[in-house]
């Protein structure tokens, strides 16, 4: 996943801001990992790095990640990909807003 980040008048940062899924393909883009692959080898070949699960930076450890997969044996990158997509859209959608996203919520703009 991915989304643009708001408009400012600063050429400086990201054109897209990277979490879930996108987040973990460019981690395994940048480690060495070889697939076929267990969830703990890929965990332990990364170092086990904080994915953002959100666009306001939330993050959650790699190995917690893939310890909520039903499996732990994966084929290829895609299918290593496929298998944590619903567990970081379960972290998404479960994290409960705070005070100040749900007061910036409620303004105009």
């Amino acid at each position: 996943m991915g989304m643009r980040p708001p408009p400012s008048d600063s050429d400086d940062g990201p054109d897209v801001i990277e979490f879930g899924i996108a987040e973990v393909a460019a981690v395994l883009d940048d480690g060495d990992v070889s697939f076929p692959a267990t969830g703990t080898e890929v965990v332990e070949s990364l170092s086990d790095p904080r994915i953002k699960y959100d666009a306001d930076g939330h993050t959650v450890a790699l190995s917690e990640a893939v310890s909520a997969v039903e499996r732990d044996h994966f084929d290829s990158k895609r299918e290593f990909l496929n298998a944590l997509h619903p567990v970081f859209e379960r972290y998404r959608n479960s994290r409960t807003p705070g005070v100040i996203e749900r007061v910036r919520a409620a303004l105009p703009l």
